[in-house]
């Protein structure tokens, strides 16, 4: 990578609704993150923070401005070119994990690599292999009913991770674990997950996780109010 900008978004602008129910989401936002870089974006709720972290992820398309990733155009490429990128680029991790209850802990993990076409066993194996990363070794056959909250959060981050994404986006990774459990999980995306080749954009409300923060931005109505450096912990 010749530049250290992961994420340059610029003048972003989302309404939804129509008529007299049409609102604004995003008002002119612009930010920027760097790989090597943890960025938290908090503000009240309705303030666009989830709005804002999927436009830059390539789920939700702006109705103005610009997301580059790594130097590509996002919202430029055509939607086959848009997929393969979100595939190949990008890592999500849902608030509610979205795991597929039918599916085992490895099978769960391995979708990305399915998507990619690789060989089901060598899927398996590598999902395997995510799952010890995350500290879930001996938990590739279980279905995800039979695991914790954390634990299902770690086998989410393992999902997003398996096809080695430059970018990983979470949406409130901690809303709905304890508070011991959700800086366990937050130490280590900090620690395990980021790396100098890596950014991560996170949404959350919960402020015991800004220490982990390199920056922080803060929304309010659709706008960005304001950068803090955090605590980078």
């Amino acid at each position: 990578m010749t530049d250290s900008i992961a994420i340059d978004a610029r003048a972003l602008d989302k309404w939804f609704g129509e008529g007299a129910a049409r609102t604004q989401a995003l008002r002119g936002v612009s930010m920027q993150a760097h790989f090597g870089e943890m960025v938290l974006i908090v503000g009240p709720s309705g303030s666009g923070k989830t709005t804002l972290l999927s436009v830059i992820s390539g789920i939700l398309r702006p109705d103005g401005g610009s997301v580059t990733i790594d130097g590509v155009d996002l919202w430029a490429q055509p939607d086959d070119g848009l997929a393969d990128f979100r595939l190949n680029r990008i890592g999500f991790v849902f608030q509610d994990y979205h795991l597929f209850p039918r599916l085992t802990t490895a099978e769960n993990v391995a979708i990305p690599l399915i998507l990619k076409r690789r060989p089901w066993d060598e899927a398996l194996a590598e999902a395997a292999r995510y799952l010890e990363v995350v500290g879930l070794a001996g938990r590739a056959a279980l279905p995800p009913v039979k695991l914790s909250g954390g634990e299902q959060q770690r086998v989410a981050i393992a999902r997003a991770i398996v096809s080695q994404p430059d970018i990983l986006v979470l949406d409130e990774p901690t809303a709905s674990l304890d508070g011991d459990t959700g800086r366990t999980i937050i130490e280590f995306v900090k620690h395990q997950v980021l790396n100098t080749r890596r950014c991560i954009v996170i949404v959350t409300h919960d402020s015991r996780i800004f220490e982990y923060a390199d920056r922080i931005l803060r929304m309010e109505d659709g706008r960005l109010k304001g950068i803090d450096a955090g605590g980078a912990r």
